[in-house]
């Protein structure tokens, strides 16, 4: 009946709280409580009563020092404590009634009481809290009907108030777990969130890198099927390999249509939209972009090699692409009318493309900005796009105010060897 809920190591009162001095409240309220009850307890059961001091000692330890024990076992000091004030009240029948003195709850056990009450209140759950009321209950009733001549009605005062502070003390417990439950869901809500939005970025960046993959493999297939009617006088043995070429290739294709359709939404239809039909974007659409991000009201500065530099992977060219289409968006949604420069080049040895979007802050400080909390996939989209490419991707703000994009996409990298080791 009186199994703590947490028996191996409780933790104390209010332990869970952020700030020092509420963790230590307790135990600060307990030693205060028990630095005033137990000398005045000893004195008014000896002199005042009548009890032997021996006894007296004995009782108003046990009735007192478990206020401490109270801070990490509620309801274990509750029933120590209830159990003396029962044995005190029993030692009391052995000396003579004196008129004035309350029986058979002394002032100082009804106010360790009732302290131990609002304690269990806050620990332990409903089942439980109507026990202890009820065990507290009946023995008053019995204790009274035992001696009705000494009881002087002080205990009606000690079942009301010790019920008010249960019920109390439970409703507080029950909000705190509510709360606790509450944010529990939120952490979790918030990181199944974060990783829907990795997945979608990912299954978003694997529709587009399709694209890529399997114009190399239709360029493949086009090339071993043309090669015995290019080249003369090919062997038998080099028209079968080029035809097994071509076969394998072919079925490589299959395969990818078969895998993007998989990655497909489950409430997407089969036809295939226009936008999914065009070409994919690379770094010549990039001053386009920023023209159409101009005529939407943002101030914007592109600075671009001349020429373009060629030879750039496919999938440098797109991630560089969309990781400007993704930083432009986010400083419209987030610094309307923000000052913008953007720069696309080429590291000094040639080997890396780099990408970089620089925004002051908004304009007008009063002016709120469209949104005020994204989705999350803007910088998980550059994330990925980048740890494609083996790049790295700087983001953050700046000192001043604003924010910056930095990528570097290198053109050669380990990439499909990581990918099949991973």
């Amino acid at each position: 009946m009186f199994k703590s809920r947490n028996p191996t190591r409780p933790e104390p009162l209010f332990g869970r709280s952020r700030h020092r001095w509420v963790r230590r409240l307790p135990y600060g309220v307990a030693i205060l409580f028990i630095a005033a009850l137990l000398p005045v307890t000893g004195m008014v059961l000896s002199q005042d009563h009548g009890l032997h001091p021996d006894l007296a000692v004995v009782l108003a330890v046990l009735q007192t020092l478990p206020l401490l024990m109270a801070v990490r076992r509620p309801l274990l000091a509750w029933a120590i404590v209830f159990v003396a004030d029962v044995g005190g009240a029993v030692a009391l029948l052995s000396v003579p009634a004196q008129d004035g003195r309350p029986w058979p709850w002394t002032p100082m056990s009804i106010v360790g009481m009732l302290l131990l009450t609002l304690a269990v209140g806050l620990r332990e759950r409903r089942r439980t809290l109507l026990t202890v009321w009820l065990l507290l209950l009946s023995a008053s009733v019995v204790l009274r009907s035992v001696s009705p001549e000494r009881s002087d009605g002080s205990w009606v005062p000690l079942i009301v108030l010790s019920g008010v502070l249960l019920v109390v003390g439970g409703a507080l417990r029950e909000r705190g777990d509510a709360q606790r439950a509450l944010a529990e869901q939120e952490t979790i809500s918030e990181a199944e969130r974060a990783r829907r939005t990795l997945l979608e970025e990912r299954t978003r960046i694997a529709r587009e890198l399709h694209d890529v993959v399997a114009h190399h493999m239709s360029v493949i297939t086009v090339q071993a099927d043309s090669a015995p009617y290019r080249l003369d006088g090919l062997p038998s043995e080099a028209r079968e390999e080029f035809a097994s070429i071509a076969a394998a290739a072919r079925e490589s294709l299959t395969e990818m249509r078969r895998l993007l359709g998989v990655l497909r939404s489950e409430d997407a239809s089969g036809e295939v939209s226009a936008s999914e039909r065009a070409p994919q974007p690379g770094v010549e659409r990039i001053p386009q972009l920023v023209e159409a991000t101009v005529r939407a009201g943002l101030p914007v500065e592109l600075s671009m090699p001349d020429p373009l530099p060629t030879g750039v992977p496919q999938t440098v060219d797109l991630s560089a692409y969309r990781i400007t289409q993704e930083a432009l968006a986010n400083v419209v949604r987030h610094a309307p009318g923000a000052k913008t420069r953007v720069s696309v080049t080429v590291d000094a040895d040639g080997s890396a493309l780099m990408v970089l979007v620089v925004n002051a802050t908004a304009p007008d400080a009063d002016a709120p900005p469209l949104e005020t909390s994204g989705t999350g996939h803007g910088l998980v989209g550059m994330r990925e796009r980048v740890r494609l490419v083996g790049g790295t991707l700087d983001t953050g703000p700046l000192p001043g105010g604003g924010f910056r994009v930095a990528a570097r996409l290198p053109f050669t990298t380990n990439t499909e060897e990581e990918l099949f080791t991973a």
